[in-house]
């Protein structure tokens, strides 16, 4: 399928986030999104001349790539993080949900859909280890990470259908949506000196997850299939729990390989080939 090896990359990058902000959990988030996109956005230097566009594809950009950030930071601050995260856990199976709005020629199967069930199931046990709940005093927290999921989801396909936009034009948004992180760190949060074990962290964070990985989605979205690319998405969840392991050396239960045996499901169902149409 064209754009497998893209999302794969994109998915193998962002699974490594978690990690890494694990590492920078001191780092005011505003200044580590505005630093990691600014430095994300090296990887359109070399394709400058497709910065050219048109402005409203230029907000669209940032719309994704800060306004997701800025959703989600809000979540983080209103609901606790373990149901945040699984609300916002939900953009992959509105990738699916919503591929029949965005592209004509692309209707939603009870496979996709079932897909994108299961993944999002394995990635609840993940998040939560089969224990959550829901608390009204947190709804706009849920309301904020909900909102993000949208954001990500509408972004992501309203750029498959830029076609003629190239994927440059991605160092573009980068630079721009970190330059305005970066300037509304200043505003509203307190002054933070990156220490020097923090920097390396940062350069990785710039130049994976919110860096090329967003250059690789775009190609994804672009020329794959966004049904199958949304049920890939639910193993960034699984590698990321278990890069999360190798590294705290957390030992890993029944539910997380029951999860894992969910997402892996949801994966294989939704890229699993059409058939084709009888003559």
């Amino acid at each position: 399928m064209p754009g497998l090896a893209s999302a794969f990359a994109a998915i193998a990058l962002w699974s490594t986030l978690a990690t890494l902000t694990v590492k920078l959990s001191a780092v005011p988030p505003l200044l580590l999104a505005g630093c990691a996109l600014c430095i994300g956005s090296v990887f359109g230097w070399g394709r400058w001349r497709q910065w050219r566009m048109r402005p409203p594809v230029l907000a669209l950009g940032v719309y994704g790539l800060l306004g997701y950030h800025l959703v989600f930071f809000q979540a983080l601050r209103r609901a606790p993080a373990v149901e945040a995260n699984l609300v916002n856990d939900l953009w992959p199976l509105l990738i699916i949900l919503l591929t029949p709005v965005f592209q004509r020629g692309r209707g939603l199967s009870a496979r996709h859909a079932g897909a994108g069930a299961l993944g999002f199931t394995g990635a609840a046990l993940l998040v939560t280890g089969g224990r959550w709940g829901f608390e009204a005093e947190h709804a706009v927290g849920y309301a904020f990470a909900l909102a993000a999921a949208a954001v990500w989801a509408t972004y992501s396909l309203a750029s498959s259908r830029l076609g003629k936009v190239q994927t440059g034009a991605v160092g573009a948004f980068c630079a721009v949506s970190g330059t305005l992180a970066l300037l509304l760190h200043a505003l509203v949060e307190p002054p933070y000196a990156l220490s020097a074990a923090e920097a390396p962290y940062v350069l990785a964070m710039g130049l994976g997850p919110l860096g090329y990985a967003f250059y690789a989605w775009d190609d994804a979205m672009k020329r794959g299939d966004p049904r199958v690319v949304g049920a890939l998405s639910y193993l960034i969840p699984l590698a990321s729990t278990l890069l999360l392991a190798a590294f705290t050396g957390r030992v890993l239960g029944g539910v997380v390989w029951l999860a894992m045996a969910l997402v892996i499901g949801g994966a294989a169902l939704g890229a699993k080939p059409e058939r084709a149409a009888p003559p």
